[in-house]
């Protein structure tokens, strides 16, 4: 009995005694490294932006405070929506920043422009006064009063002619050039524009530059409709195959789709697995366009992987959202969302039955 109740006193002690939880590493080593990616995040961003760089790194830090030392799941999930949101909205931010950059930068080049045409105008009346003084010395010279003053005369003449031509010359060199720079410079302000009009991946347009044509809809109140397009599969080609055989999925859905869309509709890719298309129509009419559009884009898609081709079957959930009068951007987005969302769960539950 005393060696039974010696043992029960000595296992009650060791339980009492602080245990190392081993189970928490992992934990806190996934913890500091999400936290050193919204550094790195900041820091990135900075190098990107620098003007607006404050805003961000303000708002990753903020997330970081709120995550606190001991962060549940929900708190978590919680921090993960708002970074993506926060990131979302600041690329906007940016690109439009970029956007007005690249408006100042081009005013300024319609400046040097002018002024480049205004010097070439300038050296033109010059030339032509030159040219008027030289032929007033001409009819001087060909006075025979004073042989001498004759000779001065025309050796003047000639000097002023050869004068006059060299200023015309250089003048229109330097004009010439400054056209050139001019050109040169206006080209790269096109491709830019262009560049930031276009999802770099897809080719479609890219999420500012539907928002801009959907503004300019609502503006002139004309009927059309949004469908908003979810993939479905895309996120297990990623971890199964590797980003690369994903990339190459995404780009032959985003060329299956502008296939299957008329030349007059939008078509953009909104973000990762989600594109818009934007028709110009009344919502009995879109309605039809979405059965035909998923049997052309939904079904098999075959890409060259590591070893050998990779074939992925692709499904598709639809939201359409139809213009009301009155309608801001901002809500009509919000409608084909909530559209999508029940359409997606509604596709859950036809899986489920």
């Amino acid at each position: 009995m005393i060696s039974l109740k010696r043992y029960l006193d000595s296992a009650r002690i060791r339980l009492d005694e602080p245990q190392e939880d081993r189970s928490q590493e992992p934990y806190s080593a996934l913890l500091s490294a999400y936290r050193s990616a919204l550094v790195e995040i900041g820091e990135c961003g900075a190098n990107a932006c620098p003007d607006l760089a404050s805003e961000l790194k303000r708002g990753l830090a903020r997330f970081d405070e709120d995550l606190g030392d001991h962060p549940s799941v929900s708190a978590i999930n919680l921090t993960k929506e708002g970074v993506r949101d926060l990131l979302q909205g600041w690329g906007d931010k940016t690109a439009i920043y970029y956007q007005q950059k690249a408006g100042e930068v081009k005013d300024l080049l319609l400046v040097m422009a002018r002024a480049a045409e205004s010097l070439g105008q300038k050296d033109s009346l010059h030339t032509q006064q030159l040219d008027s003084l030289t032929a007033q010395l001409e009819t001087i010279a060909q006075l025979q009063d004073v042989t001498r003053i004759r000779a001065s005369v025309d050796e003047s003449a000639r000097q002023l002619r050869s004068s006059a031509a060299r200023m015309a010359a250089e003048s229109k060199a330097v004009i010439d050039h400054l056209r050139v720079e001019v050109l040169t410079y206006q080209a790269k302000l096109e491709k830019a524009e262009y560049a930031a009009s276009c999802d770099a991946l897809t080719g479609l347009g890219s999420r500012l530059w539907v928002e801009a044509r959907l503004q300019q809809r609502i503006e002139f109140g004309n009927p059309f409709c949004i469908l908003m397009i979810d993939v479905h599969g895309f996120r297990g080609v990623n971890h199964e195959f590797g980003n690369l055989v994903g990339d190459l999925i995404v780009k032959e859905f985003a060329r299956e789709l502008r296939s299957s869309c008329r030349f007059s509709d939008l078509v953009a890719r909104w973000a990762g697995d989600r594109f818009l298309v934007v028709i110009d129509c009344k919502a009995a009419d879109a309605t039809a366009q979405i059965a035909r559009l998923q049997s052309w884009i939904c079904g098999p898609y075959q890409v060259p992987g590591r070893s050998g081709h990779v074939s992925v079957r692709l499904s598709t959930a639809i939201g359409l959202a139809e213009f009301r009068e009155g309608d801001n951007l901002h809500e009509i987005l919000e409608r084909a969302d909530v559209a999508l969302s029940t359409e997606r769960e509604q596709a859950r539950s036809r899986m489920t039955a």
